[in-house]
Parts: C-alpha cells; sequence; structure tokens
C-alpha cells in the first residue's frame, strides 16, 4: 500500500486540475465569444471611416453650414473606436487570466509528479486500464493544452496590439485575421481531453 501513495498523489493532482481546466475552458469560450461582435464593430467602423474620407462635405449644398463637421464626424468615430477596443481588452484580460490559471495548475500537477516520480516508477507512469488513461498521457494532454492556452493568448494579443486607426483595411480584416487564429488551433484540443478523462475522474 505504502508503495501505491505516490501513484495515488500524482493521480489526485490529476483529478483537482482537470476540472479547473473544464471550468477555465468555459471562461475561454465565453470570453472568445464576446470578441466576434466587438470584432465585427471595429470593422464596421473602419468602413464608415473610409467611406467618409472619399466624401467632398463641402460640395454638398447642405453641409456648407457645418465646415467643422467632417471632422467632429471623425472624431465621434474614433472615440466610440476606442470604447469597443477597452471591452476588447476586457476580454482579452480574461484570456490571460485563463491562460495564468491552468499554467499554474499544470505546473502543480508536474511539480507533484517529479517529487514523487522516482517513487511511482515508469511502469506505473505508462499504465492505462479500460477506464483511464495512463499518468503519462494525461501529464503530456496537460502540456498540451497549457501551451494551447499560450500560444491562443500570444497570437490574439498581437492581433489586437497591431491596430491603429491609420490602418484601416487592416481593421476592417480583423473578424477573418482573428477567425484565423481558431482555424489554426486545435479547437477541440481540451474538449477532448477532458471526455477522454471523464471515467478517470469519476472513480
Amino acid at each position: 500500500m505504502t508503495q501505491d501513495r505516490p501513484l495515488l498523489a500524482v493521480q489526485e493532482a490529476l483529478k483537482k486540475c482537470f476540472p479547473v481546466v473544464e471550468e477555465q475552458q468555459g471562461l475561454w469560450l465565453g470570453a472568445l465569444r464576446d470578441c466576434q461582435p466587438l470584432l465585427a464593430s471595429l470593422s464596421n467602423l473602419a468602413e464608415q471611416l473610409q467611406a467618409a474620407q472619399g466624401v467632398r462635405f463641402e460640395e454638398v449644398p447642405a453641409l456648407r453650414a457645418f465646415p467643422d463637421l467632417k471632422e467632429r464626424l471623425r472624431r465621434k468615430q474614433l472615440e466610440a473606436g476606442d470604447t469597443v477596443l477597452d471591452k476588447l481588452g476586457e476580454r482579452l484580460a480574461v484570456l490571460l487570466k485563463v491562460r495564468d490559471t491552468v499554467s499554474s495548475h499544470v505546473e502543480q500537477v508536474l511539480q507533484i509528479y517529479e517529487k514523487h516520480a522516482d517513487a511511482v516508477g515508469i511502469d506505473a507512469v505508462l499504465q492505462a486500464s479500460v477506464v483511464s488513461p495512463s499518468v503519462a498521457e494525461m501529464l503530456e494532454w496537460l502540456q498540451d493544452i497549457e501551451r494551447h492556452y499560450r500560444n491562443s493568448y500570444l497570437r490574439r494579443k498581437y492581433l489586437l496590439s497591431a491596430i491603429h486607426w491609420g490602418d484601416l483595411a487592416n481593421i476592417r480584416a480583423l473578424p477573418k485575421a482573428w477567425d484565423r487564429i481558431s482555424e489554426d488551433e486545435h479547437q477541440d484540443l481540451v474538449q477532448d481531453v477532458l471526455l477522454s478523462v471523464s471515467f478517470f475522474l469519476e472513480e
């Protein structure tokens, strides 16, 4: 029984970690969903700004009485755009918190495993059962998930940090660029892993 204790300690750590991943995945998906309409709003604003640039307000008789109208309109649109960018920043902060929370929990599991690795032994680590994947597989999956959140966050942060109002064409293309990040990822990674460990978590 004493020999089983190190293995049980590692399994217990895994059983605590996966529910955290599941909870954080819900927050991650919610934040990504919230970003879609905000990105669409930014894209529409960029389109409006481009359209307004092409209008010669001074040549429209009804608008001649308002010489500063074009500038006022532009300022209003840019203010609206900055408000949307602030909201996107809040969603990005949620993604960052998910990344950090998952990283912290995965690190704790790996530390517990490293502490007990010699006592557990390689055979026990590689041993899978009908209902439970091997410890080695589960540790690898957690590292895959942690890497997924880290890379996805960095790509999205970089995309949003490259926004500036001098490049309207780039802002208009934001929704597609954002979607491309999702398309490049293994979108079902976390869900697939959670499914694979579902029986293990119920043991």
